[in-house]
């Protein structure tokens, strides 16, 4: 049950159990988080399924006060309960993908068309339903951000908000997720952006930070005739070098964006000092405040955030590795939900 708003101080102590100890339940809040505790296909460090639960207890240590939206909180965020049954679905399936995974690595043996059929089966699954769960909350008539997980979760939600009208997505992640079903799995991790595409409504897909990928995905950039732009990282940095603002790049990028956005922000397109436990780090990235200055800027257009999600935040190994992961996600996450109630 949501707390009274006006009876809430939020300067005093954070209540843990509600996303930034904020007054608000599922049923008062403008923007509901869904939590999608899912990691079956990562294919090198394993975490993100713990990441909602992390980011929700890091969040108690976050104070609110945002200098130039000071009152966003206000328009109210909740987050729904974390689904212990896909925490469980994953696991279990997890164990499946990576015997497959093992199989394609090791370059002696095929993976069992039977296993990779299951995962792939199981993925739709959680797909179907988060689109359904998006669905619900959206005809309610609030915003939705998917906080998972690996990158494949959100691919319902992107569905959901297709079915109501064309959008874009600004995409922000170390890797361009391009890949047509990679190692088999249709909703791999990294064939997100592969997913979204599919989606018709998606009428631009503008790319930030990338700085790991193929020459598959290169090849699938220029086939698709400029839907997508990609400002990989190494260029941005480049130019960066050469003289040109920060600032003027941004306005650029935001340029190549439609009236409505969704934001899609995978924790590793950051410097992976802000993100250690990350299951697929790179050397690189972009840093706080650039990574949030380029979001907010979405607003300050004229456009409108109409969803959005934070993939990959990994609690990692240890107790201060972990924390640390969080506590940058909670952040990251408290941005992304104002400038979108903005």
């Amino acid at each position: 049950m949501a707390r009274s708003v006006q009876d809430f101080n939020p300067s005093a102590a954070s209540v843990s159990g509600t996303l930034w100890g904020l007054p608000f339940d599922v049923e008062s809040a403008r923007l509901v988080v869904l939590p999608v505790p899912w990691e079956v296909t990562v294919s090198y460090g394993a975490g993100a399924a713990r990441g909602p639960r992390a980011v929700l207890e890091a969040s108690a240590q976050v104070d609110l006060y945002d200098s130039e939206r000071p009152d966003a909180w206000k328009r109210g965020v909740a987050m729904a309960p974390i689904p212990e049954d896909l925490e469980a679905a994953s696991a279990r399936l997890r164990e499946e993908a990576a015997k497959a995974i093992a199989a394609f690595s090791s370059g002696k043996g095929k993976a069992s068309s039977a296993a990779v059929r299951r995962v792939n089966d199981g993925c739709e699954v959680m797909v179907s339903r988060i689109k359904r769960e998006a669905k619900a909350v959206l005809d309610r008539g609030k915003l939705v951000a998917v906080l998972g997980g690996d990158h494949s979760v959100p691919l319902g939600l992107m569905q959901a908000l297709g079915e109501r009208g064309s959008y874009g997505i600004l995409h922000i992640d170390a890797h361009s997720d391009l890949r047509d079903a990679y190692e088999g799995f249709v909703h791999s991790h990294a064939s997100i952006m592969h997913n979204a595409l599919r989606i018709d409504a998606v009428s631009r897909l503008v790319q930030v930070g990338i700085r790991d990928y193929s020459e598959e995905e290169v090849e699938a950039i220029e086939k698709t005739a400029g839907r997508v732009k990609l400002f990989d990282y190494r260029s941005l940095s480049r130019r960066r070098f050469e003289g040109e603002t920060w600032a003027s790049l941004v306005e650029e990028m935001v340029a190549e964006l439609p009236q409505e956005v969704y934001v899609s922000f995978d924790i590793d397109g950051l410097d992976p000092t802000l993100c250690p436990g990350t299951g697929t780090p790179v050397p690189g990235g972009l840093q706080f405040e650039e990574a949030l200055y380029l979001v907010e800027r979405i607003p300050a257009s004229g456009r409108r955030i109409v969803g959005l999600d934070l993939c990959e935040v990994s609690p990692g190994e240890s107790k201060d590795e972990g924390e640390w992961d969080a506590n940058v996600g909670a952040r990251v996450l408290y941005r992304l939900c104002c400038a979108a109630l903005q």
